[in-house]
């Protein structure tokens, strides 16, 4: 067998990455462009070169993403199989984790939230528009910013005690709850709050809310197992939320080696796992 291509096809960034014939993974790349079609054969070109393939040492391109459906020739005459998203960020989630059966978090322009167990089909959970779109848009209103690493640049000196409501300044007693828990996202903006402060809240606020629709789910299945993948848990923020959530609420919540690439990863995995 061949080297089998996983691509996932977004609006105007397409990631990609292989497996070879002992279902070893290859280097994931992203690459950017104006257009799916052209970002799709810009990535596989990339790809191809960096890693010295030839087409012959290719078998087959399993392709997902929102971007796919402008793909309806086969790529370089290579046989492709269209996987649905959902199924890629089940197999991806679980093959970064090596988790049996968690709850699978894919944080991207929204949220989607998935449930698999190894050798069912995921199940799709339902999501929240929560994510690195709303990120993106309230920081290019509030902030003047539309590219999250100049967003995470900003926030990471940022004080979120300028922004958020803290469960400690309604009690002294925690009332059940840790006084270092988010009582009101955005509760207590300063008047000398910075721009950078305000970054640190819209990030704060954005994992706070996928962090607690992930455990809600995770309660529901009683799993304790979280693993959250896509772009946004390469923020510099992301770690420290999810040690909150771990410490507070008795979940097991990670974010695995190249979990931005998780999806496209599980495309390319299905091809095995069919």
């Amino acid at each position: 067998m061949g080297v089998v291509i996983g691509i996932d096809v977004g609006g105007s960034t397409t990631k990609i990455v292989g497996f070879d014939n002992e279902k070893r993974l290859i280097a994931p790349l992203c690459v950017t462009a104006n257009d799916p079609i052209t970002s799709v054969y810009g990535a596989f070109g990339k790809f191809t070169e960096s890693n010295n393939l030839e087409l012959d040492d290719i078998d087959r391109v399993m392709i997902t993403g929102v971007g796919s459906s402008f793909i309806t020739k086969p790529i370089y005459n290579l046989k492709c199989e269209v996987v649905p998203e959902f199924r890629g960020i089940g197999l991806g989630g679980l093959y970064l984790s090596k988790f049996k059966d968690a709850i699978i978090v894919s944080m991207g322009t929204g949220t989607a939230l998935v449930h698999y167990v190894d050798g069912n089909e995921p199940v799709y959970l339902g999501g929240t528009g929560v994510g690195g779109g709303t990120l993106m848009g309230l920081s290019k209103r509030l902030l003047g910013l539309d590219t999250i690493a100049h967003i995470d640049e900003i926030a990471s000196t940022g004080d979120i005690t300028k922004v958020d409501l803290k469960v400690s300044d309604l009690s002294k007693k925690n009332a059940g709850l840790s006084v270092e828990l988010t009582a009101a996202n955005f509760g207590r903006v300063s008047d000398i709050a910075t721009k950078n402060d305000i970054a640190l809240g819209l990030v704060n606020m954005v994992f706070e809310t996928v962090g607690m629709m992930a455990i809600f789910a995770s309660r529901q299945y009683g799993i304790k197992d979280i693993v959250l993948t896509g772009n946004l848990t390469q923020m510099s923020q992301a770690q420290g939320v999810v040690d909150m959530f771990n410490k507070y609420f008795n979940v097991n919540m990670i974010i695995p080696e190249n979990a931005q690439f998780s999806t496209v990863i599980g495309a390319a995995m299905s091809y095995f796992n069919k």
